[in-house]
């Protein structure tokens, strides 16, 4: 089994979900003791929130890399980074580094496909659905056509994961916000969501929406565990 390198703390909650999902996947197919190999480089949130909130991406970029570079010198076999926002410093992290980097889009887009579907509607962080680092990957590498909530319905999406979702805080107002969101984008069209920040699945659950919802960080785990037990 491959060692699992986790760049997370991004935040800690969402991290501890993919703890617990790597190792239900390896016990899975490997039996009722197994559990993953993995090194987990946890960030304090509050550092790389306010450099987010800053827009000071090239500081967040070098963090990224040491602690990629820190992973790899410890004996991690691939990479994983366990957010979708700082997937906006992706290739830095591979620019750093040697070791298999495992890009959060990719196997959702794989999934979305696989389910003969093309449009998606996509439900993140503010950087996630204005900047074009994910929606253009998306679109270019993966053919989808990517829908993104309006300005109000962005503004609540990315006020809740960061007043709340962050801390672990689930409130059933909160729920009903993303459930009429998702409901807009369904009405424009949206054949699913992607619920493209890894503490959304906290909050909204299948029954919230008309259509599939894609979880990024569950599929990225799962994706994680076949390359780590991998031939």
């Amino acid at each position: 089994m491959r060692m699992i390198g986790l760049i997370g703390g991004m935040s800690a909650e969402s991290s501890a979900e993919y703890y617990r999902m790597l190792n239900q996947g390896v016990r899975a197919r490997l039996g009722p003791t197994a559990s993953a190999r993995c090194l987990l480089w946890s960030f304090d949130f509050a550092e790389i929130e306010a450099l987010q909130h800053r827009g000071d991406w090239d500081a967040l970029a070098a963090l990224m890399v040491d602690a990629a570079r820190r992973l790899e010198g410890a004996g991690a076999d691939l990479l994983l980074l366990c957010t979708n926002t700082m997937h906006r410093v992706a290739p830095a992290i591979e620019a750093a580094v040697a070791l298999p980097f495992l890009h959060i889009a990719d196997p959702a887009a794989a999934q979305i496909k696989a389910a003969g579907l093309h449009r998606v509607g996509l439900l993140g962080t503010a950087f996630t659905m204005e900047q074009d680092f994910y929606t253009r990957r998306l679109a270019e590498r993966h053919g989808l056509d990517v829908l993104v909530p309006e300005a109000a319905d962005r503004a609540g999406v990315h006020r809740i994961i960061y007043e709340e979702l962050v801390a672990g805080t689930v409130r059933p107002e909160s729920r009903e916000v993303y459930r009429a969101v998702i409901a807009r984008l369904v009405a424009r069209g949206a054949q699913a969501i992607l619920l493209a920040c890894t503490e959304i699945m906290l909050l909204v659950r299948p029954e919230d929406s008309a259509v599939p919802l894609f979880d990024t960080a569950a599929i990225h785990a799962a994706a994680a565990v076949e390359a780590a037990l991998a031939p």
